[in-house]
């Protein structure tokens, strides 16, 4: 080596000048979305639009992504006692996480729709819940449950008319106080516990008749989230059976009822959220509904939280695609932007087909709902049937799309900073909440086998396209024979109920969406030319119509 190494030249070229990356995608409207705006004008809502939008330009703002970035990084954290050493049982939020609770409820999203008589409300509302959905998915969880607490607490109608009007409330108050006392309320369940999980007929929580006509509770829940939301509803053994009751966090004097949280869920996902651990001991309770019709009562808030899964699972698919999408138009490879790449070309279409599928689905179940309410037996029955299977399918395709839509990215999606991460991590969440994939296909079964008007209804919902497509056709017809229910039926449950889900997409998508979009499905998905993965869409395919569905 020598002594003396030659001057170093001048830096000839910067080394850390960035090229061939695409900008940050913000600064967007998130509702500027053809399969959103269309689904939404023809299930009913067509007069939400200018709100939605202006929804959809926060979600896709700067400061909207940061605050759901730092919503997720900075965790819920417990204080079981205060610096005295009284029990307290609070869970303290971020900010962020309390800017886009207020974002949430006051555009609607939590139980204004029920308080709305316009026809197409919970259109509305599930529209913006999407738009929402895609920018944090976390702090939907409470505004979820307290629009689904509604029609459940309709049972007990003293307690409905004490609390509904703050429950449909745009008004977001964080804390807990006594509940008349506050501007609005937010509501939460407690169903699962450690012992029996989905076997709730196993819970062990008891309920003692107190002379007062209240009750008291004890026992424990495994799972409840938003602990710091004002109202629960809560499963416990009484004498009668498994009864249904509204568990308050303050009592009316605005004293603290026990609502004892041993601890936090520390989850893959959904970091926003807080999900807990609550015991209860002499805790004052309400009976919502009859006494031993427990699961009777609560499955109408069941209901409703499964449809918010396939509505959050649909924009969840969306969001990842859409990420894909501004990566691929901005980034060239072996020069061509990835865009315009044969095979990339082919992922975003498989994508954004399944994306396509899944949000008119949901809206559907949306639009049902809202005509439902209004007292059209049809759209109730065909909701029965369509959210057990809506559920099943679009949850358990959305990790396979986030996954597929993170590696169009390449490394960049492995990255944090990226926010894929986050989307994937979200993705498995819907297909457990609510119930498993196991049991809304054997919930499917059971619908079936009790309530045949919801079959009459969802056949009625497939035939009105019949004729439009051989392979539409032939796939409803060969399922007709399948679901004629045998002693096989639960070993077979979740083909039936997958293969119910894609006839049903494919007829709402041959009714309803660009040639190019039904021809492509019903070719890959009801006709078998598909393979095991996205991209392998068959050569003939109109790619150029398919991409032209992308999110923008």
């Amino acid at each position: 080596m020598s002594a003396n190494p030659a001057p170093r030249s001048r830096p000839t070229a910067l080394t850390h000048e960035v090229t061939n990356q695409p900008p940050p995608l913000t600064g967007h409207d998130v509702a500027e979305d053809a399969v959103l705006l269309e689904g939404v004008d023809r299930e009913g809502a067509s007069w939400h639009t200018g709100d939605l939008h202006l929804l959809g330009r926060f979600a896709g703002g700067e400061e909207a992504q940061e605050w759901a970035d730092q919503a997720n990084r900075h965790e819920p954290v417990l204080r079981t006692h205060d610096r005295y050493g009284h029990r307290v049982d609070e869970v303290d939020f971020h900010p962020a996480y309390h800017r886009l609770m207020e974002k949430s409820v006051g555009a609607g999203l939590a139980g204004a729709a029920w308080a709305d008589e316009r026809p197409g409300a919970h259109v509305a509302r599930a529209a913006g819940f999407m738009v929402m959905s895609t920018l944090e998915p976390g702090h939907l969880c409470p505004v979820s449950m307290t629009y689904a607490v509604v029609p459940a607490l309709r049972h007990a109608p003293d307690v409905a008319k004490a609390y509904e009007p703050l429950l449909t409330s745009r008004a977001y108050e964080a804390g807990l106080r006594t509940p008349t006392e506050k501007s609005g309320l937010l509501a939460g369940m407690g169903m699962t516990e450690k012992q029996g999980g989905t076997d709730v007929r196993a819970n062990t929580t008891s309920a003692t008749e107190a002379a007062d006509g209240t009750w008291r509770l004890r026992g424990h829940k495994w799972f409840t989230s938003a602990p710091m939301n004002d109202l629960f509803l809560v499963l416990a053994q009484a004498p009668g059976g498994l009864s249904c009751f509204l568990v308050p966090r303050v009592l009316p004097d605005g004293s603290r009822n026990t609502f004892r949280i041993q601890r936090l869920k520390d989850k893959l996902g959904n970091r926003a959220n807080a999900s807990s651990e609550p015991e209860f001991d002499d805790t004052v309770a309400w009976l919502v509904g009859a006494e031993g019709r427990g699961v009777r009562t609560i499955i109408d808030m069941v209901t409703m939280t499964r449809l918010d899964c396939v509505l959050g699972s649909a924009s969840g698919t969306r969001a990842a695609l859409a990420q894909a999408a501004h990566h691929a138009r901005h980034r060239s490879v072996f020069g061509a932007k990835l865009v315009e790449q044969p095979l990339m070309r082919n992922v975003l279409g498989d994508l954004s087909l399944e994306s396509e599928a899944a949000t008119t689905l949901a809206l559907r179940l949306a639009g049902a709902a809202d005509r439902a309410q209004r007292g059209d037996a049809r759209e109730r029955a065909f909701l029965r049937l369509a959210t057990a299977v809506g559920k099943y399918w679009v949850c358990k395709r959305q990790p396979a799309a986030v996954a597929e839509a993170l590696e169009c990215l390449g490394g960049n999606g492995y990255d944090e900073a990226s926010g894929m991460p986050r989307l994937y991590r979200e993705a498995p969440l819907n297909g457990i909440w609510e119930g498993s994939g196991n049991v809304n296909a054997l919930d499917m079964l059971r619908a079936l086998e009790r309530e045949p008007e919801s079959f009459d209804a969802f056949r009625a919902e497939i035939e009105a396209a019949s004729g439009a497509d051989r392979r539409l056709d032939s796939a409803w017809q060969e399922l007709r024979g399948e679901l004629v229910l045998t002693e096989d039926a639960p070993l077979r449950a979740r083909r039936l109920i997958e293969r119910a889900a894609l006839v049903l997409q494919g007829s709402l998508l041959v009714r309803h969406a660009p040639a190019a979009v039904a021809d492509a499905f019903c070719a890959s998905r009801l006709g078998g030319d598909r393979g095991l993965v996205f991209g392998t869409l068959p050569p003939g395919t109109d790619f150029a119509g398919l991409l032209e569905r992308l999110p923008a």
